[in-house]
């Protein structure tokens, strides 16, 4: 799920669509019109779920797809070699998701633990224990 918003209205610090896969605004720089064109924005993004570095440049009254970040509480219900066992602690829905890069994060998960964790594009990743 996504709107399509302005090139233009784009702010370091929010999310974006590149490359179908949903990423984080690192740099944003913005040129001056010329002679000849409108302004174009110069977007720099790392991706949410790959850690991968995009960029894109396009005109500032251009529309990109800005995806909708679901925010939601759970609890651990167990840890798994290469998975984390979450029971969603509104719907209790029980459901599994990668274990998260972070060495940090990783090491606080164990059973009974509440996590937040973010449900974008129908993927899920565990972004910090509560």
């Amino acid at each position: 799920m996504s709107k399509p918003v302005d090139v233009g209205s784009l702010k370091v610090g929010s999310y974006v669509i590149v490359d179908n896969e949903p990423c984080r605004i690192v740099d944003l720089t913005k040129s001056k019109p010329g002679k000849h064109g409108a302004a174009k924005a110069r977007v720099v993004t790392i991706g949410v779920f790959d850690g991968v570095k995009r960029s894109f440049v396009k005109p500032v009254d251009a529309k990109v797809e800005v995806p909708i970040i679901e925010k939601r509480s759970g609890q651990v219900i167990s840890v798994m070699p290469n998975a984390v066992q979450i029971m969603d602690l509104e719907t209790y829905e029980v459901f599994e998701t990668p274990l998260p890069d972070d060495e940090d994060l990783r090491s606080r998960l164990s059973e009974g633990v509440e996590v937040e964790y973010w449900r974008i594009m129908g993927r899920t990743k565990i972004m910090r224990t509560k």
